[in-house]
């Protein structure tokens, strides 16, 4: 498992985002204070408080062409 911290500033972003995890088969989690949901729900996604980075869970050691493709959003 890999975990990073993102920020998603916009609903581009979020967009963006979703499209990119979407792509690989993998379970991705985003956890923000105390509420966890699954990143290839944009619905989920905006229950969350996008003031603040938010926490990726990667349920995969085969992920560094996702890393690659998050490195945009990470801080």
């Amino acid at each position: 498992m890999k975990t990073f911290n993102i920020l998603l500033s916009s609903i581009n972003d979020v967009k963006n985002f979703v499209n990119i995890v979407n792509k690989y088969n993998f379970d991705v989690d985003l956890t923000s204070s105390r509420y966890v949901v699954d990143a290839k729900s944009i619905m989920g996604i905006f229950s969350l408080d996008l003031s603040k980075p938010i926490r990726v869970d990667v349920h995969s050691d085969e992920a560094d062409a996702f890393i690659d493709e998050m490195k945009p959003f990470m801080v």
